[in-house]
């Protein structure tokens, strides 16, 4: 059914974004941001099904990723630069409002979209990554110190150093360790272990993907590298820096939680489920509806695909089925 999907490159914000489409121009905007290491393909079940109930859905590569362009800078990769690269896709599409989707990096965007220009956005849907308050002094990569070198985030940060490590794997097994983990952890290697080597492949390819979609990913990352996705993590402290005029700042669009109750960096004292179950989440995003799926880990648009796509359905709906 993804062949159906019409490709193109846009220009928007002085770059050139390849974005995937299907369904009626005229139907309501539905923009889906994908996550790490992804690109628009993990969407490819909620483009069929939500194009199919007369929405015009749309699903870029982001800057760094596929077929995208990719910057050679960290400094280019600020949540200012990403978020500026969807309001230049929504201006391209000549609306006035749209219904926007973000997962793991593509929440973030979202999130971030949310508090730059509310006005934009009908309803949001974030899945597995929260909305999280700014640390007023700590910046993140001395809140990551915490967890040890091990951190999946902190072996990101040094550049060429995640991409040696991933080097010595073939790209197609890099995909299966992340897209296939199970992990309920913050994603921690062992003292002198790279993230790469401590995540492990399943004995048998689960049932909600297949060898031939996997394989999809790792021939865009083959030619693209991962510099690009991995300049995002490299970015986090000049995020901090940027999101102070929004200190204390709260989510008021429409917006829905999408998690799985196995999601990576759920479980433990400081966890995310914890976080999510919380009073501060609530209080922070006021017009919030949270999802838990069971047995669901951290691709869950991929893996609880069905769930995902009749919640999303179903939000969208109940906001509206037209663009103001």
């Amino acid at each position: 059914m993804a062949r159906e999907v019409r490709e193109q490159r846009i220009k928007t914000n002085g770059i050139w974004l390849n974005v995937a489409e299907k369904g009626d121009n005229g139907g309501p905007l539905v923009l889906l941001l994908h996550g790490f290491p992804e690109t628009w393909f993990s969407w490819r079940h909620q483009i069929d099904f939500l194009s199919s109930h007369g929405y015009h859905v749309v699903a870029p590569d982001l800057r760094g990723y596929a077929d995208s362009d990719s910057p050679p800078s960290h400094e280019s990769y600020t949540v200012s630069h990403l978020v500026a690269d969807v309001i230049g896709l929504l201006d391209h599409y000549g609306t006035a409002q749209a219904f926007v989707a973000g997962h793991d990096w593509g929440a973030t965007i979202g999130w971030s979209l949310c508090l730059f220009r509310p006005d934009l956005v009908k309803g949001f849907i974030s899945l597995s990554v929260p909305y999280f308050p700014r640390h007023p002094n700590l910046k993140p990569l001395e809140f990551f110190k915490s967890f040890g070198d091990g951190l999946y985030i902190s072996q990101f940060q040094k550049p060429g150093r995640a991409e040696a490590a991933f080097a010595k794997h073939d790209i197609l097994t890099v995909i299966k360790k992340f897209l296939l983990t199970t992990r309920t952890d913050y994603l921690v290697a062992p003292p002198d272990t790279e993230i790469i080597n401590d995540l492990e492949i399943p004995s048998t390819i689960p049932d909600w993907i297949t060898d031939d979609e996997l394989q999809v990913y790792a021939d865009k990352f083959q030619k693209s590298g991962f510099t690009g996705p991995l300049n995002y993590y490299r970015a986090m402290d000049l995020n901090w820096e940027i999101m102070a005029p929004w200190q204390d700042s709260k989510i008021v669009v429409p917006t829905m939680f999408i998690f799985g109750d196995k999601d990576n960096g759920n479980e433990g004292e400081h966890g995310k489920m914890q976080y999510v179950k919380g009073e501060m989440f609530k209080s922070l995003v006021p017009n919030l509806e949270i999802i838990v799926i069971e047995d669901g880990h951290h691709y869950i648009q991929q893996e609880k695909s069905k769930r995902v796509s009749e919640e999303m359905l179903s939000f969208f709906n109940k906001l509206g089925n037209t663009s103001e």
